[in-house]
This record gives structure tokens, sequence and C-alpha cells, in this order.
């Protein structure tokens, strides 16, 4: 027997929608001179608290949310060390995905999500967690289709509420009209722009949430 066997490895992969439950294992054989390593993950892309349906091969995982028999997302796992890496995820079931996650600092916690919100088949909107906590504190959207993001929203204290938003209305690089919560209450009181850069104040009446 070998000295692997039947040692288990749990991993903490915690990200809304994309979790690794405490089920996940690894098992090695050997054989002569090459080691054959099998590492799986469980999901629940949908958060429906049940455990999607995976077949694994070759550090690629493809993932039934909804048990038909067809992948809903497919999660790859490119430097081998039994987490996966990023993760395209088909969420309205048409068959395209257009949503990619990403785990870029190998922390086990997914901090990018790229996703095509009008399904024209490009990225428009980019999600992002800055501060590794496992929670989105930035969102950068191209709301004209021109490839450059033209509004971002960001949660500085990263408290779930959206302090500022920055809006480029003319796509030149540089922000047009500013929103922003400046005391910390979770609305939006102020609004800066190029003609009055020293701002407005006003009060909304919603907060903003991620």
């Amino acid at each position: 027997m070998s000295e692997y066997d039947e040692t288990p490895v749990e991993e903490d992969v915690a990200a809304e929608d994309y979790t690794a439950e405490d089920d996940t294992y690894a098992a090695e054989d050997t054989y002569g001179d090459h080691t054959l390593s099998t590492v799986e993950e469980s999901f629940d892309i949908d958060g429906d608290g049940i455990a999607d349906d995976t077949m694994t091969a070759d550090g690629v995982t493809f993932i039934d949310t909804d048990y038909d028999g067809q992948a809903d997302a497919i999660a790859v796992d490119y430097d081998g060390d039994g987490i996966s890496d990023s993760v395209v995820i088909d969420a309205d079931g048409d068959g395209t995905f257009e949503s990619n996650v990403y785990d870029t600092d190998g922390d086990g916690l997914i901090d990018t999500i790229e996703s095509d919100t009008d399904g024209d088949g490009y990225v428009d909107q980019v999600s992002y967690d800055t501060n590794a906590d496992g929670y989105i504190d930035q969102v950068a959207t191209d709301s004209n289709g021109d490839g450059y993001a033209d509004t971002v929203a960001t949660d500085y204290d990263h408290d779930g509420l959206v302090d500022e938003i920055s809006v480029d209305s003319d796509a030149d690089g540089i922000a047009d009209t500013v929103l922003a919560d400046t005391d910390g209450d979770g609305f939006l009181d102020t609004t800066y722009t190029e003609a009055n850069p020293a701002g407005d104040s006003f009060q909304s009446q919603t907060g903003q949430v991620f």
C-alpha cells in the first residue's frame, strides 16, 4: 500500500457561486516511475445548496448544475494543484459560456469575473475582488460596446456598498462624472464633473449595493 493511500487533502475555495466543499479529496497511485494524480472538487455554481454533478479529466472539470447531462460550467486547473484556476459559466443555459471566473493569485478565492452580459460574444463587464476577502468590490462596465470600460463602481471600504461611481461618457479615458458617498452612510451624496470639479451635493434615495 502506498503511503499516500487514503490521505485526505482539504481545500478552502470560496467565492459566492464557486465553492469547493469539505468532501474534496486527492488520491495518488504510483506506477513505476510515474505518478498519476486525480483531484476532484465539488461545486455549487447555481447556489441551490446541492452539489453539482461533475466529471474531471486531465485537469478539466465539466460541471452540470441541473443534472441534464450537459455542462453548464467548465473548470480548469492549469497548475495541477487541485484547485481550479479558471471557470467558464453558462448561467442562462443557452449553450454559450458568458462568464469566466479566475483565481489569478492562486489563493483559492475567485478574484476576477469576466462577463458578456449582452450575449454578443465580447466581455463587457469585469468584476474584481481587490483585497482577497472573497467579495467583489469593484465592477467595470463597457456600456456602449466600444471595448473600453466607461463606468466603474468601487467599494473602497469593502462594506458591500458602492462608495464611488465614475463615468467616462466620451471614451477619452478620463472620468467625466463621479458620484461619491462622501460621508460613508451608504448613499451617494456628491457629484463631481469636469465643469464642477468641486462637486455638487445631493442625497440619493437608495443605497448602492454590489
